[in-house]
């Protein structure tokens, strides 16, 4: 896939791809220094981010990881009865401990990732509410072993190629790559402090808020705001994603894909589609298909061609099932209406 196209149902232009991808690079990056580095005015960055903002193609938010602090992510697919999906679907996003839910399997299915702070409420979620629930036919949970690719935005490759090197260079500067494979639960978990909450609190609702917006939110000093923001990003508490609803730039078909690869290559077959473009998320996960990845891709077509040729001819692979996916209700935080970003939502626990 040669980079990405626009679409004419959003009006992005092609300056907007170019922002889009400079801020997965350097998403708090100044509008000034973007500018810098595309060749633009900076008040024409700043009216085209807000522009992208208000019209649910972007977000920049901050996402905890909750494996920093010690706790497990899992993925679960629940299995619905007629007519309860969008309901099931709607409640589950709105509940903060869960950062990514969508329809599949023709309307029949719900497929969502947890982050629970702490084990009592992922208990409290999976054991308990969710097996309870009567249009709940059936639940299946996997322990998330290994992330291969997600997190910041920056390792979705659609956009590689939109900016040069020398670009991507000025913009990244000294900052700190992306998330690279690693374990998903610390072995030595990060304790937060109540500055440090309403620090991510306030970078959960604007992953670029200055400094002396982030120090009132947390009762703090800019500059000691700055230095506990480093501190936590290296870390690896929190990250600051750039989401992007994809149907702006032309990814109409998305799918879950479930792998069933032998064991001694599981790694090999991670890392593999960490560096396929079309793959925005990708990991090792527990139960009988060990390994989980979301595609992107512009139509059923191009779906086909991807699994068929080059996932299928993943060396280790025994068995694949591809879910399309029919709604994404919530993505990285993020709730979504339609094919567009909605922002934040008001975090409830019952579902």
């Amino acid at each position: 896939m040669k980079g990405a196209s626009v679409s004419e149902s959003f009006a992005i232009q092609p300056d907007d791809v170019r922002i889009i991808r400079a801020l997965q690079v350097a998403p708090r990056a100044s509008y000034a220094s973007i500018a810098a580095a595309l060749g633009l005015t900076e008040s024409t960055v700043n009216r085209r981010y807000r522009r992208l903002c208000a019209e649910g193609v972007i977000r920049v938010t901050g996402v905890v990881n909750p494996g920093a602090l010690g706790q497990s992510r899992w993925l679960v697919r629940l299995r619905c009865r007629p007519g309860s999906v969008e309901a099931i679907a709607d409640a589950l996003a709105q509940r903060d401990d869960v950062n990514w839910v969508a329809v599949a399997a023709a309307g029949s299915e719900v497929t969502c990732a947890t982050q629970s702070r702490d084990r009592a409420r992922r208990e409290e979620l999976l054991g308990q509410r969710l097996p309870r629930t009567a249009a709940v036919l059936d639940i299946n949970a996997y322990a998330m072993l290994r992330q291969f690719m997600g997190g910041r935005g920056h390792y979705w490759a659609a956009l590689h190629g939109t900016l040069s090197p020398e670009q991507e260079a000025a913009l990244a500067g000294g900052e700190d790559p992306p998330f690279t494979e690693s374990p998903v639960v610390a072995g030595d978990p990060v304790r937060l402090t109540t500055e440090d909450e309403r620090l991510l609190g306030a970078l959960a609702v604007d992953g670029r808020a200055g400094l002396v917006g982030l120090a009132a939110a947390a009762d703090s000093t800019p500059g000691r705001v700055s230095r506990r923001l480093r501190t936590l990003l290296r870390q690896r508490v929190v990250y600051i994603d750039v989401e992007i609803a994809p149907a702006a730039l032309g990814f109409h078909a998305r799918a879950n894909l479930w792998l069933r690869v032998h064991p001694s290559e599981v790694k090999n077959a991670g890392r593999a589609l960490a560096r396929e473009p079309e793959i925005a998320f990708a990991a090792a996960i527990s139960g009988p298909y060990n390994v989980h990845a979301v595609a992107h891709c512009r139509d059923f077509d191009e779906l086909f061609e991807f699994t068929s040729d080059r996932i299928g001819a993943l060396p280790g692979l025994q068995s694949m099932e591809v879910s399309p996916v029919l709604r994404h209700v919530k993505q990285a935080g993020t709730l979504v209406s339609g094919e567009r970003l909605a922002g934040p939502h008001r975090a409830r626990t019952r579902t």
